[in-house]
């Protein structure tokens, strides 16, 4: 396992009539999510770390390894020297080779670096074995990603860099392969950077992510926090926004298929899931599926009500909603409202309101080692 590393950026470009210009002190342990609408700049940034953009300038650091510089000296360390790992969003398995010609080859580049990496456990992990004799073209989209992801841990690289490697697949095979991304760092101790513009990627997989838009840091800082941010919503997507909260499994219902969670000192109600009783997991709940209410309601279908305060309340002009953030214990939520409702409700700072989530659906499904559950309304 690697100590948690530190990406020093200062780096502009010019592409076209595109500019990007990023300086950040980012950093590396877990997931970090480079997010932001097609466009802003992730992949380009992604790019230059890997050293694959000449034309960049301004420096980067790697743990105060000097990766690129063009002043006072220049300096520019090779993509093969900087030995990070890259997984695009096409797999790029070489096609004329098997799944285990493709893997060997890994392997023989991190030995001749010097490096060694226990290929078993990487096998083992994604499930690789009845895999090996296959070319690529026959093989599924799910599939080749995890070939992909494999391939560049082989290298043993200090950085792994993932550019929307699940663009390309439906649901159900971005549902099978988020759980072997999720495990990376604790798997195999290598932080990863993960390009995406999908907030249920982000909420289900990064410890902390970084917004880009339109070439520039919108905000950086850990996922709770920075989707939990009223002002982000043109960057973050109002109709997707929502806030992620922790939560404990306490019991699970077979009768009526449901999991009792705690949030704080209060329950939570959500259909079944797979993980055992004291399993911490994240919930991501989205503002457009959160009603508010001014007195507790009664003899209603909603088994989620939660006592809170209004932190913030944003009116978007010019639109009939507005944003408001509900301090609930155990954590906040956000809940997107008509600005009708807000004065017909009297709703303003420190008001008292109760929230309800309904949890009569889950988007995305669960699995064991699901790090978030998706409450949907």
């Amino acid at each position: 396992m690697w100590d948690d590393p530190v990406l020093s950026l200062d780096i502009r470009i010019g592409i076209a009539a595109f500019e990007l210009a990023v300086e950040h002190e980012l950093p590396l342990a877990g997931i970090t999510a480079l997010f932001g609408h097609s466009g802003s700049g992730k992949t380009t940034l992604l790019r230059i770390l890997a050293g694959l953009e000449r034309g960049a300038e301004g420096s980067i650091a790697f743990n105060g390894e000097v990766w690129q510089a063009t002043a006072p000296q220049k300096v520019f360390v090779p993509t093969e020297l900087r030995n990070v790992g890259y997984v695009f969003q096409d797999a790029r398995l070489f096609p004329h080779m098997t799944v285990a010609g493709n893997l060997t080859y890994a392997e023989q580049r991190a030995r001749r670096r010097g490096n060694a990496i226990d290929s078993a456990t990487v096998y083992a992990r994604f499930g690789l074995k009845p895999l090996m004799d296959r070319h690529p073209a026959t093989l599924s989209g799910g599939e080749r990603q995890r070939v992909a992801i494999a391939r560049a841990l082989l290298t043993k690289p200090r950085l792994l860099l993932m550019d929307e490697p699940l663009s390309a697949l439906d649901a159900r095979r971005k549902a099978e392969i988020l759980p072997y991304i999720s495990r990376l760092p604790t798997d195999f101790g290598v932080p990863v950077v993960y390009v995406t513009h999908s907030v249920d990627e982000v909420a289900y997989l990064a410890d902390t992510m970084v917004v880009l838009s339109e070439g520039s840091k919108l905000a950086a800082g850990p996922v709770a926090e920075t989707l939990a941010r009223l002002d982000l919503g043109p960057a973050t997507g109002r109709f997707e926004a929502g806030v992620l909260l922790e939560a404990t499994v306490v019991q699970h219902d077979k009768l009526y298929h449901l999991t009792e969670l705690a949030l704080g000192g209060a329950a939570l109600f959500v259909p079944l899931i797979d993980a055992a009783p004291g399993t911490g997991i994240r919930l991501r709940v989205r503002a457009r599926d959160v009603v508010l209410a001014i007195r507790r309601p009664v003899e209603i279908s909603s088994c989620n009500i939660l006592s809170g305060k209004i932190l913030e309340i944003v009116e978007e002009p010019q639109t009939a909603f507005a944003e408001t953030l509900v301090e609930v214990e155990g954590g906040r939520l956000r809940a997107r409202l008509t600005r009708q409702a807000v004065a017909d409700l009297n709703l303003h700072g420190g008001a008292e309101v109760y929230a309800m989530i309904k949890s009569i659906s889950l988007a995305g499904g669960v699995s064991t080692v699901a790090r978030a559950v998706d409450v949907d309304g």
